[in-house]
């Protein structure tokens, strides 16, 4: 197993360029394992339950990997990944709302992913911290609460935001720099010290 994945694939380009050249099994395996942490964690912030998180990020690559091959490279993989998600995590609240006047199952086939990536029950060992933490940002502004979150749990790059969110770099700095001041504020009152976010 660990001489076929020998050669890691560590860009986007090297992803796109494995799937195009047909080793699409490998290519999606690196794809996976590099941004099964991110989709899930943007999932999680948007529709706050652990099940729907795991199903939505199943759905999200799944959609991205049969677009992989015609992806133009005009943003990076991972702000392509995070509208997909958005749009997906906006589907999916539709789709329950709609379904709630119902009694329908759902028939589609389950795809399972392998990949050495940490399973979503691994992904925040500090349950009850990242739970308090999410309690306390659904009490800053919108705009200010995901350009902390993409900033703090996804670390992206200003930029990276900015072609997401469609907001200066200035901009979200500012936005930044204002969740940091509320949430020192905020964050005692669920029990958290402010050493733990920011520093």
């Amino acid at each position: 197993m660990a001489t076929t994945l020998a050669f890691t694939l560590e860009s986007d380009n090297d992803i796109i360029r494995e799937y195009v050249s047909g080793d699409t099994e490998r290519a999606v395996t690196f794809f996976v394992r590099k941004y099964q942490r991110f989709v899930y964690s943007v999932a999680m912030r948007h529709i706050k339950n652990a099940e729907d998180a795991q199903d939505i990020t199943q759905e999200v690559f799944i959609k991205s990997m049969k677009a992989l091959e015609t992806f133009r490279g005009e943003a990076s993989l991972k702000t392509w990944l995070y509208r997909i998600t958005v749009n997906a995590c906006k589907n999916a609240s539709r789709k329950r709302k709609f379904l709630s006047f119902f009694d329908l199952g759902d028939g589609e086939e389950e795809v399972e992913f392998v990949s050495e990536a940490p399973s979503p029950s691994q992904l925040h060992e500090n349950t009850e911290f990242y739970e308090r933490l999410h309690l306390a940002l659904a009490q800053l502004p919108e705009k200010q609460r995901e350009t902390f979150a993409l900033r703090y749990f996804d670390d992206l790059s200003y930029e990276e935001i900015s072609q997401i969110l469609g907001t200066s770099v200035g901009g979200l700095k500012a936005n930044y720099f204002q969740a940091v001041q509320k949430l020192m504020k905020i964050l005692p009152a669920y029990g958290i010290g402010e050493e733990k976010y920011y520093g």
